[in-house]
């Protein structure tokens, strides 16, 4: 973390900037606060990237891409730039922990039972990006981060999906030399198995501290490295010894001939209680601690939102943790005459139809799938939760509605990341007409983070059914158990103007 430079923007798409992460081919990295005083991570993109033909296009395939990947290993999109913005932008939460490459430089390499431990975390999140469809193309050290409860994968910035078949322009090569596989260094086409391979080079570095086709103090000339990619075969001592068959399998230089991220994890076996915690190099708590207390004043002595594992058992529902933060998204607008409301709150779930309504019998585009450890909403959210808001009474009536009380009413029930197992009714009046304009949501559990769950509206519609106006879709929110009969919606989501920020159980 470095100050910001003389002439560095103070803020960005209304996030203010704190200080400077880094820099690399593609633009800058800022450390940045929401209004709330959660940590971000904002990377500009160059101006001149910008104004390339098609750069427009692949910006917001990587953002597509980073949203589409969702698991306790890896970090959520929270906002990004509008069309036509410039710079370009996109901001993600922000992990205080150090990249496995940082440590290695300074520390050494990691002690066998945290390698294994690793592999373990991070073949889980492989499995992950598999089962969304998404090819990393970029696992490097630098993209490993040693957080203190787990190792977070990120930065999917040159990822592309599956079935894209646009992979490189000829002659070139993507991913970072030395952790590449061998058809990405030839620039042929790279699948899952490519990410299986880089792994691999990533858990070689981490065990050794230098990657598996470097040796002692060398320094190779990028094609001199891309031809041992290739051909040589790696170097692997210093290479925990119950993990030498599995690594080898993976560097095979032949896609068909390795493993798949299920099967590493497989072979892997399961992981003991407090695996990576227990495991992780001893220091590293006191590291991670020390960042988030470099964080805090910078917040404005706002605690930092660091992603927590979601645990096996459920806390106490009293219990208060820092909640992750969702995309953020413009107040949604629904038509109404000449006047516009921004509309409701909501809460939940996808893939079982609902009863009473409102349920679909698909995923919606982009819809995450439940990673391997992810636990499902427990039995304290069950029941019906509902709350008062203050409507917009001061709106112009022209821009905005004027509308009386704003009533939610929000049922839950228990269910697995993916389902649908909540339901959203919104009761809005408008001052003027007295027209109902308010909506009614089915809800999907994307993902749960100890007491906050992170939700998205996968079908919505007028409340009043004989309403002409149409209902935002979409709309994702963050909701916080804060006791046994209290939610607290995070304004982080996609929470309308007037709407309760509070929700409390009627039964």
């Amino acid at each position: 973390m470095e100050p910001l430079r003389p002439g560095d923007p103070l803020d960005i798409g209304g996030y203010r900037l704190l200080a400077r992460l880094g820099e690399g081919g593609m633009g800058e990295v800022f450390l940045a606060r929401t209004a709330s005083g959660r940590a971000l991570a904002l990377k500009t993109v160059h101006r001149e990237l910008s104004r390339e033909p098609g750069f427009a296009e692949r910006f917001d395939r990587e953002i597509r891409t980073s949203d589409r990947v969702r698991s306790p290993w890896t970090v959520s999109v929270v906002d990004f730039s509008p069309e036509g913005s410039s710079p370009q932008w996109l901001a993600t939460e922000y992990v205080p922990a150090p990249s496995l490459g940082d440590w290695v430089r300074r520390h050494g390499p990691l002690p066998g039972t945290a390698v294994r431990a690793l592999a373990r975390e991070l073949s889980a999140a492989l499995v992950c990006v598999r089962t969304a469809g998404v090819v990393h193309r970029d696992i490097k050290p630098a993209n490993v981060l040693l957080g203190a409860e787990r190792p977070f994968l990120i930065d999917f910035g040159i990822a592309r999906a599956v079935r894209d078949p646009r992979h490189t322009l000829t002659g070139a090569v993507i991913g970072t030399p030395g952790y590449l596989a061998p058809e990405q260094a030839v620039g042929a086409t790279a699948g899952h198995p490519a990410d299986v391979f880089s792994l691999a080079a990533v858990l070689v570095y981490a065990a050794r501290g230098r990657g598996p086709f470097l040796d002692h103090g060398e320094e190779p000339s990028l094609p001199a490295l891309l031809y041992r990619i290739v051909h040589d075969d790696p170097l692997l001592d210093g290479v925990p010894a119950e993990l030498l068959p599995l690594l080898r399998d993976c560097l095979a230089k032949d896609p068909e001939q390795r493993p798949t991220a299920e099967q590493v994890r497989t072979r892997l076996g399961p992981a003991e209680e407090d695996d990576w915690p227990g495991a992780a190099p001893t220091a590293l708590p006191a590291d991670t601690a020390r960042r988030e207390a470099e964080l805090r004043p910078l917040l404005g002595g706002a605690r930092a939102a660091v992603p927590a594992p979601p645990p096996d058992v459920p806390p106490p529902a009293a219990a208060v943790t820092p909640a992750p933060r969702a995309r953020r998204l413009r107040p949604p607008a629904v038509a109404a005459g000449a006047a516009v409301l921004a509309a409701a709150v909501t809460v939940a779930v996808l893939l079982t139809r609902l009863p009473g309504g409102g349920g679909t019998d698909g995923k919606g585009a982009g819809a995450p799938s439940p990673s391997p450890s992810s636990p499902g909403l427990p039995a304290a959210w069950a029941g019906t939760w509902t709350g008062l808001g203050p409507g917009t009474p001061d709106a112009d009536g022209v821009t905005h509605a004027r509308t009386r009380d704003f009533a939610v009413t929000v049922t839950f029930q228990a269910g697995a990341v993916g389902e649908l197992t909540g339901r959203q009714v919104s009761e809005v009046r408008e001052i003027a007409t007295g027209r109902n304009l308010g909506c009614t949501e089915a809800l999907e559990l994307r993902q749960l983070r100890a007491d906050t769950a992170y939700l998205a509206a996968v079908t919505s519609r007028p409340t009043d059914r004989e309403a002409t106006f149409e209902c935002p879709r979409g709309n994702l929110y963050v909701v916080r158990m804060t006791g046994p009969d209290t939610l607290a919606v995070e304004l982080e989501g996609a929470q309308s103007a007037g709407a309760p920020a509070t929700l409390t159980r009627t039964r």
